[in-house]
């Protein structure tokens, strides 16, 4: 029998990168030669693994995408027992940008504020990093406090570090504030950059303040010579469209084709898409799909999800699901919100029995509902008065920890009292209190109809129930 290959460092490095599934990369990454610790005798004589320093980065890489975050910290401690070589300050950023993505603030902070017992020296990268983390977590004030701190760090800031802080500026609606930010960059000799200019652009088009926007672009081009990028283009073609400049909107779409640092993106064509449909204009989006095709631009899920809302809006459903049968020709994968958007079309003229078939198809075509599906099909089916289908959708929610919006439950427990159906009421009562879904105002309802609408041997069923939720 020839023996397995044994793994070398750089034959792990190479393993790691390739492996998708994190539990077999940590697998792998604990014990590369299994095989070499066949016996005791083996296992006692094999010499520790050399890992490699682009090792440790790729597996606390995966394991942090994957929020395995335990397993990640276990291989972050190993590295403190290398003496061949100390972790680079990138590992560690890598670290601090799961946790953000995961919504973990505290962790985050703790891998920066432990990064220099690993012998690593702290950077404005790993402060960025940071900074980062705590704006994807809408932790404001730990932004503030961190940049209260920059110079007991011995750092100095860059344009990264004023394109997160005025980002965080603009979620809170401080323009103001952010413009001086703006300016203070200037005056310390900073120069912006295309994110700069792109933050407080979108932040301004946000807030429907299009003049400061056309300013700041032309600013951006002629006082600092940084051309517009397709985020720019994006941003400000959204604002026009937000308040039905639709003419100008198209106009700079021609200009963003003929730029050099920005062409025809799919956020843009979506935006349009939409807006066309808003305006009555649905002819006009046969041309802008030309368009893409001839700059080789293939529509993807969300130009494929603004034509099916914009079909739904006018109650053309064929067309919409002509359009979902085109994704699945041309291999664009259609998502949850692609259901969605028929759905609540469906659900909005009152087609119940497609829309149940539809959310039923879901599964068989890839794609699960998800809460917003449920809570769209049961509005639905109770503003249809489809009380016995409303009823076992709604176990199926609460079975899976899903609420439906509360105007629903109102309506479906309105409708029964009006129906005068004792025995449903009851059932939708019993999954209501398990969902934690009974609020004042039905009890309110419950208790007028009791004592005015039943007859007194179903209102003593009905309070004999109450008694007991």
């Amino acid at each position: 029998m020839v023996p397995a290959r044994k793994v070398s460092p750089f034959r792990l490095t190479s393993l790691l990168r390739t492996q998708k599934d994190p539990d077999l990369a940590l697998r792998l990454f604990r014990n590369p030669n299994p095989d070499a610790k066949a016996t005791p005798r083996a296992a006692s004589s094999q010499r520790p693994f050399r890992y490699s320093a682009r090792s440790y980065d790729l597996i606390v890489t995966k394991l942090g995408r994957a929020r395995m975050f335990p397993e990640m910290e276990q291989i972050v401690e190993q590295m403190r027992q290398e003496t061949r070589f100390s972790p680079k300050e990138i590992l560690f950023c890598n670290v601090i940008a799961s946790y953000g993505r995961a919504r973990l603030p505290d962790p985050a902070v703790r891998t920066f504020h432990r990064i220099p017992s690993f012998g690593c020296r702290r950077t404005i990268r790993s402060f960025n990093s940071l900074l980062h983390a705590l704006l994807n977590c809408r932790r404001f004030s730990g932004i503030e406090e961190l940049c209260g701190d920059i110079d007991s760090y011995g750092l100095i800031p860059d344009a990264c570090t004023y394109n997160i802080v005025m980002n965080a500026y603009c979620s809170l609606g401080l323009l103001d504030d952010a413009r001086d930010l703006f300016d203070e960059m200037r005056s310390r000799g900073i120069p912006p950059n295309v994110t700069t200019f792109g933050t407080l652009i979108s932040a301004l088009c946000s807030n429907s303040m299009l003049e400061k926007a056309f300013g700041m672009k032309e600013k951006m081009l002629k006082a600092h010579n940084v051309r517009p990028n397709a985020f720019v283009y994006t941003s400000l073609i959204k604002g026009l469209c937000k308040v039905n400049e639709l003419d100008t909107a198209l106009q700079l779409k021609e200009e963003m084709c003929t730029g050099k640092e920005a062409g025809l993106d799919t956020a843009v064509c979506s935006t349009l898409i939409r807006a066309l449909f808003a305006a009555g204009r649905k002819r006009e989006v046969v041309g802008l799909l030309e368009e893409m095709r001839e700059c080789r631009l293939e529509p993807d899920t969300v130009c494929y999800n603004a034509m099916m809302a914009g079909f739904c809006g006018e109650n053309d459903f064929a067309a919409a699901f002509e359009v979902l049968n085109e994704m699945a020709r041309k291999g664009c994968k259609a998502d949850v919100v692609s259901y969605n958007v028929i759905l609540s079309g469906l659900c909005r003229h009152g087609r119940w029995r497609e829309a149940k078939e539809l959310f039923d198809d879901m599964p068989r075509r890839g794609c699960l509902p998800d809460i917003v599906s449920y809570r769209t099909l049961f509005g639905g089916l109770c503003e249809c008065r489809q009380y016995k289908d409303s009823t076992l959708l709604f176990d199926e929610m609460v079975f899976k920890g899903y609420r439906p919006r509360v105007e629903s439950v109102h309506r479906i427990v309105d409708g029964l009292c009006e129906e005068d159906d004792i025995e449903l009421l009851i059932f939708v009562l019993t999954i209501a209190a398990k969902g934690k879904c009974i609020d004042l105002y039905i009890w309110e309802m419950l208790t007028q109809r009791i004592s005015k609408e039943f007859d007194l041997v179903k209102a003593r069923e009905l309070a004999d129930h109450l008694r007991v939720l």
